[in-house]
């Protein structure tokens, strides 16, 4: 999603017509190309098995833009204990999925925006309606990207991100 605010960059000087609402990443940070080939992992849009030892999902963590009505989101992967998994294939496609309760995990995106590394924040994955994919709660604690998903960020933070995003050092 984005909007037609657009922005000016500040790494290049250059003007952007949109301004990018939302990041995402394809697979979690362990992931490795060269387990396409083992039988026993898997890597689709929304899940990931590597070596039939670790399992994760992708969802969202979805960030208020203070004086507006857009979210800002995350696009990261989370860990899950086999058991959690299990389950959240079990009703991946299944109506009313979203009364499953929260399934714990661990962030497994690194996020180089923020100082303090992302990797292995606690998460709560709050399953959706089918076609949506997971809210992913971070635990409230002071890490910028906790404090940032409960008190919102301003327009400037989304255009210091994109900048950031864009221009990568």
């Amino acid at each position: 999603m984005s909007n037609d605010l657009g922005f000016t960059c500040s790494c290049c000087g250059a003007h952007h017509a949109e301004l990018p609402m939302s990041y995402s990443t394809t697979a979690p940070d362990a992931w490795d190309p060269s387990f396409e080939n083992d039988p026993d992992s898997m890597l689709s849009s929304d899940q990931c098995v590597i070596r039939g030892q670790h399992f994760f999902i992708s969802g969202l963590i979805e960030i208020p833009v203070i004086g507006s009505q857009d979210v800002f989101s995350w696009g990261i992967w989370i860990s899950l204990s086999r058991d959690n998994f299990s389950r959240a294939l079990e009703v991946w496609n299944m109506e009313g999925r979203e009364t499953e309760k929260p399934y714990f995990g661990w962030l497994s995106t690194e996020l180089a925006l923020y100082s303090e590394g992302t990797t292995d924040l606690k998460t709560n994955a709050h399953t959706r309606p089918i076609g949506k994919r997971p809210s992913i709660e971070l635990e409230p604690t002071d890490h910028p990207l906790a404090v940032e998903q409960r008190t919102g960020i301003t327009l400037d933070r989304v255009r210091e991100i994109a900048s950031a995003v864009l221009h990568p050092a």
